[in-house]
């Protein structure tokens, strides 16, 4: 059976946009594969987190200018990491007939993981965008026991690169790259 591709923006708003390690070059490289997304009649969805600091209609909540949803593209919110929990993502992947999700957004080892290996878990091929996806900015001073932003993205590429899933296909592609196969 053909893959019909979705691709999935998560989290690409004002606030976390601002934190983020290679904001520019990320923001870059998911327009661009959402331009040629739409282009292919492929799905694409803006996941948006919504929580006490991320609250509905101000300017952080918004998604950043090069990001925001166009006419057809698909709008889910969302208030855990997970963008499938309590979101409906699921049955929207389902109608459309998606059996593939390419995953983009911020941040990699928290909402990009964990919508990652959700998708895999309900029966998704996974593609992960190898420089559509970053963390946040860090310092020895304000997060002295984290990884520093750039090892913490390669370590999760060398991951995807390397993780094998029973019955899906999982790959990273850097998003030049990636094929779309309309929904």
């Amino acid at each position: 059976m053909p893959s019909r591709s979705a691709l999935l923006v998560i989290d690409m708003q004002n606030a976390t946009v601002a934190l983020a390690h290679r904001a520019a070059e990320t923001v870059a490289a998911i327009a661009g594969l959402s331009a040629r997304a739409r282009a292919a009649g492929v799905p694409v969805v803006v996941v948006r987190q919504r929580d006490e600091s991320m609250v509905p209609g101000t300017e952080g909540w918004q998604v950043v200018p090069e990001l925001t949803p166009l006419e057809g593209d698909l709008v889910v919110d969302k208030t855990t990491p997970d963008s499938f929990l309590d979101t409906g993502l699921d049955a929207l992947l389902t109608e459309l007939g998606v059996t593939e999700v390419i995953v983009t957004g911020f941040a990699t080892e928290i909402c990009v993981d964990t919508t990652a290996r959700q998708a895999l878990s309900r029966g998704y091929d996974l593609v992960v965008v190898a420089d559509g996806h970053t963390t946040s900015v860090r310092t020895a001073e304000d997060d002295g026991d984290l990884m520093p932003a750039d090892r913490s993205v390669a370590q999760y590429n060398a991951l995807y690169r390397s993780i094998g899933w029973p019955g899906r296909r999982v790959r990273l592609r850097a998003a030049a790259d990636v094929e779309l196969s309309p929904a």
